[in-house]
């Protein structure tokens, strides 16, 4: 899933102004007139009104109506936290977490994000949930990261619904429910939120907690990738390839692929490696080819180790390297990828780039075997007989 740097904000229906500059730069930013905005903010802060400071650190830090500047960002933020602002504790803490004009300190992170949803600011809790449930600068908690999405889920924050669809659909923190999920997807999908889009589309694809509906995973995806949800462009591509729903189209396969790649995912990185070593909806480069998953492995897609070892193994688009490949291939395996694993015992079984060990092989083809990888189990089975097993 999809984990979100979201800045805390104020909803013009929440906010009751007791200062009119305040009140028209939020105006100007929910019309998208950021050099109103600052301009506004900027008076209101001078005026010592937080929530202006904490907003206009809001606009150094995305670059609108200014010129992007992180350390003006942090000064404002933190500022506005000094002055209670929540927004402004909120954003500090995604300052810290990310280590952007100060040295990364989570535990600062973690007390910052406390501070602001202990104030009622949805992403303060957000955020908290995030660190409670990857175990940043606090001890992992699913549980509490359950309750904190719960609470903003309920509070209509979209993102906080499809952070609680993941806990139910991996059975992190609660026990695992699809129908759950489903409904917490199509709640996040609905509130506005892409990514919940792109994981309901994935549940109508594979049939979890609903029926198979590929027609519907479509829609989904295509809903998800117009967001710029790039998991969701990822899938989408992948319909295109395959045909599901419908007409095959390479080219669209390539297109959605990058936009998926250039997106942040890592997954359409491998996909449009795959695309450009078989020459599917674009000329055929293998050193394109090895660009693309070089980038995916090193952003923790396990298929694009994999594919990047056979690169070497085969010495194209790079000088073959057994030695390489190996290390690829078993860093592909150790990250779930079956490819990998079957390779890997290939390589073992041979003895190319590492010492012949046939009995290892035969355990690295069981282990592809058991992830219901065809081929790690037909390897296995001659290597069994030959070995007398």
């Amino acid at each position: 899933m999809k984990r979100f740097i979201v800045l805390g904000c104020l909803f013009l229906s929440e906010v009751i102004s007791a200062n009119d500059d305040f009140g028209k730069g939020l105006i100007a930013y929910m019309i998208n007139d950021f050099t109103a905005a600052k301009t506004a903010f900027e008076k209101s802060c001078n005026e010592n009104y937080m929530e202006g400071c904490s907003l206009l650190g809001n606009l150094y830090s995305t670059g609108q109506g200014v010129e992007q500047n992180d350390s003006k960002a942090f000064q404002l933020y933190e500022k506005g936290c000094n002055g209670d602002s929540k927004v402004g504790c909120t954003n500090l803490g995604q300052m810290y977490r990310m280590g952007k004009s100060v040295k990364q300190n989570l535990t600062k992170a973690v007390e910052l994000f406390q501070k602001g949803c202990d104030g009622n600011e949805q992403y303060g809790c957000l955020h908290l949930g995030e660190m409670y449930d990857n175990g940043e600068g606090v001890k992992k908690d699913n549980l509490k990261a359950v309750q904190l999405y719960e609470k903003i889920c309920n509070d209509k924050v979209s993102v906080g619904c499809t952070n609680l669809g993941f806990m139910y659909a991996n059975g992190k923190g609660v026990k695992q429910d699809f129908f759950k999920a489903v409904s917490l997807y199509e709640k996040a999908c609905d509130g506005g939120d892409a990514t919940g889009c792109s994981n309901l589309g994935l549940h109508y694809e594979k049939s979890l907690g609903v029926k198979q509906d590929l027609f519907k995973a479509v829609s989904l995806y295509e809903k998800a990738c117009d967001r710029g949800d790039a998991t969701g462009c990822t899938s989408l591509g992948l319909m295109y390839v395959n045909g599901q729903e419908v007409k095959q189209d390479t080219f669209k396969a390539v297109s959605l692929f990058e936009k998926g790649c250039n997106g942040g995912n890592a997954g359409g990185c491998s996909n449009l490696g795959f695309m450009y070593a078989t020459g599917q909806g674009v000329k055929q480069d293998y050193f394109k080819a090895v660009q693309l998953y070089e980038k995916a492995c090193d952003g923790g897609e396990a298929r694009g180790c994999s594919n990047l070892g056979l690169m070497y193994a085969q010495g194209k688009g790079v000088k073959k390297d057994d030695v390489k490949a190996v290390s690829l291939y078993e860093k592909a395996c150790n990250g779930g990828d079956t490819q990998g694993c079957t390779n890997l015992g290939v390589m073992y079984y041979n003895g190319q780039g590492v010492k012949q060990n046939s009995k290892k092989g035969l355990e690295l083809f069981g282990k592809a075997c058991d992830m219901k990888d065809e081929q790690g189990c037909k390897n296995y089975a001659i290597v069994k007989k030959q070995l007398g097993q």
